[in-house]
């Protein structure tokens, strides 16, 4: 089987594994599925068989200068607002064509970027309203 054909994770080191799990866990809302052999990482099953992989390394969380994983959703404005209500705000970047709350429409999909207290970077995309998903 080749890569193309494989599955993959995202990975994401975190300088507090507890601070970490509130975060994954509470704001997100993931639920995590295994953990490590010592409890110090813990995979966040997404879907399709896909996961988050969390793990401590305070010498390495955060350092990433781009989004390390993004998910793609349905229902883009019911899974923001339950962002928002879960504390999370939406970066802005400049040279960004971004609204006031953040979002970026590519094309038929909006997509937006948020940080883990590590400032470990995510998006989130999703249709743009009346645009047609592929089957």
């Amino acid at each position: 089987m080749s890569l193309s054909e494989s599955k993959i994770a995202a990975v994401a080191a975190v300088g507090d594994m507890d601070r970490a799990k509130r975060f994954y866990e509470e704001s997100l809302g993931l639920d995590p599925a295994d953990s490590g052999a010592e409890g110090t990482e813990v995979l966040y099953a997404c879907g399709d068989g896909t996961g988050l992989l969390v793990y401590p390394s305070p010498e390495h969380a955060g350092k990433a200068t781009a989004t390390i994983a993004a998910w793609e959703v349905e229902d883009f404005d019911a899974e923001t607002s339950s962002l928002k209500e879960h504390g999370i705000s939406f970066e802005k970047y400049d040279g960004f064509d971004q609204d006031d709350d953040g979002v970026m429409k590519m094309g038929d999909m909006r997509v937006v970027w948020f940080t883990d207290p590590d400032g470990n970077t995510f998006a989130l995309s999703g249709p743009c309203p009346g645009a047609s998903r592929p089957a």
